[in-house]
């Protein structure tokens, strides 16, 4: 039994879906089932039924390669049948190319709908945390307004250079990403696709070829000893105030991210130890953290009962508890977008976010001069990459460190 790919708009301009087909003589019924993929008529030998031999485009090779696919299927649901002594008919080889390509009807799941198979399954299995959910379907949000405000109309045909350069230009000219943001972004893009590639939806791999923005460390703000200090001793006239500073100077006194504070009870420390067992990386060992006195001492306030809001209005609080507090100076922010370095000053209060806490104990304890391995133990760092990130250098340590190697008598 043969069978043969024809394009259904030979003559068309544009790109033309390409179907296979066979003839089942028994029922007397040609069968013809879409491949999803599409080609220019221009590329097509109408001889050979296929690309031509010399064609240049982008993604030919996963193109030849899915029509290689569907051959291979169609002679292996053939044999099948033979073996099995079945009747081969269009109905079985239907149910075998919708098991083999895991489509569904026409219509009922396109690029997006695959993406959404790909988040539910993500999450059924517990794969993601909560703010990993929320960045895949921001990133769903982006791609949507991509298709529709660029005219580009998104199919794993579609995910080649040209979508990059479209891709890339639009959310670093359009919506103004950084350098950090874009890179970030389309390696969440890149895991859908490999995803995707995996579960066969698709042998377009042109998207590995796609290099992401070099990430730029931004520099960030964080507080010394002294600011600690001048924190803590603040007096503030609502209570709401104080817990949210309060909150911030254990996370900075003990390096744990935010969404690990709401762990801690009496039951979980011993003496002037906090072991945590981490909610993010469930195979990690427990972690323990020593407690300082100040963190015993913000503990025993609140009965071991920390009054731990939600991120988002923690960070909207912590900027009033700074201000309030008399960090009104100016500061720098300095971001990268493409090749252009963008500064831009701003009231130091405003700059401040639950994770400069985090920062903040990392950098205080590396200026003190304590190891790599002793900080990441405490914070639950694996990559030294990630933990020196945190790290901010001033220019007060620059200029001691500088003097001290060069203090030449003269």
């Amino acid at each position: 039994m043969t069978h043969t790919f024809y394009l259904k708009t030979p003559n068309s301009e544009s790109e033309s879906l390409i179907l296979f087909s066979c003839y089942f003589k028994n029922e007397k019924k040609k069968f013809v089932y879409s491949t999803g993929e599409t080609i220019l008529p221009k590329h097509w030998n109408k001889e050979s039924k296929g690309p031509k031999a010399r064609a240049k485009f982008a993604g030919v090779n996963s193109l030849r390669m899915q029509l290689n696919r569907y051959s291979e299927a169609f002679m292996k649901a053939e044999e099948r049948h033979k073996l099995i002594k079945e009747d081969f008919t269009s109905n079985s080889l239907k149910s075998f190319f919708q098991m083999e390509f895991k489509k569904v009807e026409s219509g009922s799941k396109d690029f997006f709908g695959i993406y959404d198979e790909f988040t539910t399954e993500k999450k059924m299995n517990q794969d993601w945390s909560a703010a990993t959910i929320k960045r895949y379907k921001n990133i769903k949000t982006i791609l949507q307004n991509f298709e529709k405000e660029k005219s580009y109309k998104l199919s794993f045909t579609s995910i080649n250079s040209k979508f990059h350069s479209k891709f890339t230009d639009y959310c670093m000219g359009d919506l103004k990403h950084i350098n950090n943001t874009y890179a970030r972004n389309l390696g969440l893009v890149k895991t859908f696709l490999f995803w995707a590639l995996d579960k066969k939806y698709t042998y377009n791999d042109e998207f590995k070829k796609f290099k992401k923005k070099e990430r730029v460390i931004t520099n960030q703000v964080v507080l010394d000893k002294e600011e600690l200090e001048k924190l803590m001793n603040h007096k503030f006239e609502l209570k709401s105030l104080e817990r949210t500073r309060d909150i911030f100077v254990f996370a900075a006194v003990t390096g744990m991210r935010y969404g690990e504070l709401k762990f801690i009870s009496k039951r979980n420390v011993v003496g002037t130890t906090f072991h945590l067992k981490e909610e993010k990386g469930s195979e990690k060992e427990i972690r323990t953290i020593p407690l300082s006195k100040v963190a015993i001492h913000i503990l025993e306030k609140y009965d071991y009962n920390l009054p731990v809001t939600a991120n988002q209005k923690h960070n909207e609080y912590i900027k009033i508890v700074f201000e309030k507090a008399g960090f009104t100076h100016m500061v720098q922010k300095v971001t990268t977008r493409g090749k252009e370095v963008i500064r831009k000053d701003m009231l130091f209060h405003k700059r401040v976010s639950s994770h400069t806490a985090r920062r903040t104990f990392i950098t205080m304890m590396k200026r003190d001069g304590k190891s790599d391995k002793l900080i990441s133990k405490i914070t639950g760092h694996r990559d030294m990459k990630t933990l020196n990130s945190y790290y901010q250098v001033d220019s007060d340590e620059k200029k001691e460190a500088v003097d001290a190697v060069f203090d030449i008598s003269f």
